[in-house]
């Protein structure tokens, strides 16, 4: 069981968005785009915007935001909304200008929200019925779960910019993310495929190529060894490992996605028992990753598709 809350969005992103989507009658994987999540074409407020969580109307330009989401929190200022922020929870820790409170984002006390007296509240998933509650107060809760794929993503900073009035700002967002994306994919060597061990926790909780993490990872030609494990399916695409299946499958590169929570590095790894074998081990090829950036998918994804084509072209080099 993942034990840190820093992992949770990550491990539990498949499980919070089948909640919050199917609570508003959708399908995943069949999110609308960008340009049909929005049912008003301009910012002129009104505006409603179809999110996760059902159809939501902003009456005028939200000036007092609550953020329970530290991905959101980034998408914000990266648009140009930061100064309409006036609360963020204990964990958006990024940027270092957010107004962080102690508001706790995984189980939300709707007075502590309140007494900020937002005008919009932002989260990225409600299994404490956090949205109906604020409703009978009048405030607006627009939810951005986590993200299956980058398209989703992108998605989100239209939603956000629309809500917040920075149309275009999100949209050269987006712009500069996907130019970025494409300039590392470019100027990464194309060795084949190659297998990784991704790791959430030190009890080897992993991804699978089918989620968001996986997916931005299949853009370097690297597939999960977890994609093989029993369970995978059923666990939303977050099974945990053992040691065993780990050096079985032999993986050539390790990603370290708990280096902050839990304080692992390549040292380490190296000490676990039979883990010498493994080729990542054996070739250096243990990546050390920051913990936050990993688990969420916002504006600094391209800091972490970067990380990692590092990591691969360092490999194709020995």
């Amino acid at each position: 069981m993942l034990k840190n809350p820093r992992r949770v969005l990550a491990a539990a992103g498949a499980a919070l968005i089948s909640l919050s989507v199917l609570g508003a009658g959708l399908v995943v994987g069949t999110m609308p785009t960008a340009s049909a999540a929005v049912s008003t074409a301009s910012t002129t407020y009104p505006v409603t915007i179809k999110a996760a969580n059902g159809s939501i109307t902003i009456s005028s330009k939200p000036t007092a935001i609550v953020s329970l989401s530290p991905t959101a929190t980034e998408m914000l200022y990266a648009i140009g909304a930061g100064s309409q922020v006036k609360a963020v929870d204990s964990y958006s820790d990024f940027p270092k200008n957010a107004p962080i409170t102690k508001l706790n984002a995984y189980q939300p006390n709707v007075e502590a929200i309140v007494a900020y007296k937002p005008d919009l509240v932002i989260v990225s998933g409600d299994t404490t019925g956090l949205t109906a509650q604020l409703a009978k107060l009048g405030i607006p809760t627009l939810s951005d779960p986590a993200a299956t794929d980058l398209a989703q993503e992108y998605q989100q900073f239209d939603e956000l910019g629309q809500a917040t009035g920075h149309v275009a700002q999100a949209a050269a967002e987006v712009a500069k993310i996907k130019a970025q994306i494409a300039r590392i994919v470019k100027a990464t060597p194309k060795t084949g495929t190659q297998s990784y061990y991704w790791e959430l926790e030190q009890d080897y909780y992993s991804v699978t190529s089918s989620t968001f993490i996986g997916q931005v990872l299949d853009l370097l030609h690297l597939h999960s060894i977890a994609d093989a494990a029993k369970g995978a399916a059923a666990s939303g695409g977050y099974p945990q490992l053992s040691a065993e299946y780990i050096i079985k499958a032999n993986p050539k590169f390790i990603f370290l996605a708990d280096t902050l929570c839990c304080g692992q590095t390549a040292k380490k790894v190296d000490k676990r028992p039979g883990w010498s074998t493994i080729t990542a081990v054996k070739d250096g090829n243990i990546v050390p990753l920051n913990d936050d950036i990993a688990s969420r998918w916002g504006p600094r994804i391209v800091m972490l598709l970067q990380d990692v084509a590092n990591a691969v072209t360092k490999a194709d080099k020995h």
